[in-house]
């Protein structure tokens, strides 16, 4: 008997503890999720200004001559290589930017997960080593949502109460 009330406590500590983790892993995972995207697209996005919304010159280069898009066996150039550049640039600093503070997060994300289907038709063997973790992480991200740490829940806490008084008047 005393051995199958060992086995049940044993059961009720482990549950009590994955139960934690569980509690504390919904905290934590969306932040380092979005920051785990966050980084190479940050990165990447820095390399291509020179200042303050001025491209760099190597930045357009990539776009008109390097870039091309891999398409049914076939490698297209970019349409308006100058814009696309331009927007790619803007793209790596804000969205990444808006991810790390948790905010317009699922968006974000979603336009990341875009770029990542955009930069494998451009990088086709980079599927394994970059591409798939990128998309995984921006899936999950989408999923899961900004998370308790982010300016969304924030936002969100401070507007249901706005929605209650509206709702009454």
């Amino acid at each position: 008997m005393t051995s199958f009330v060992a086995m049940v406590n044993a059961d009720m500590i482990v549950r009590e503890a994955t139960e934690r983790l569980a509690r504390i892993a919904r905290i934590v995972a969306p932040p380092v999720l979005r920051v785990a995207l966050a980084i190479p697209f940050f990165k990447s996005g820095l390399l291509k200004w020179d200042g303050f919304l001025s491209l760099s010159a190597s930045a357009s280069y990539l776009f008109e001559d390097e870039f091309k898009l891999h398409l049914f066996g076939q490698a297209y150039d970019f349409p308006f290589p100058a814009a696309i550049a331009y927007l790619d640039g803007l793209a790596e600093i804000v969205l990444p930017l808006l991810l790390i503070a948790g905010l317009a997060t699922r968006f974000s994300a979603l336009l990341l997960l875009v770029m990542t289907g955009v930069i494998q038709l451009v990088v086709p063997e980079g599927w394994a080593n970059f591409h798939l973790p990128w998309a995984a992480l921006a899936i999950a991200i989408i999923a899961l949502g900004p998370g308790a740490l982010s300016f969304d829940h924030l936002v969100a806490n401070f507007c249901r109460p706005l929605q209650l008084e509206r709702g009454r008047s």
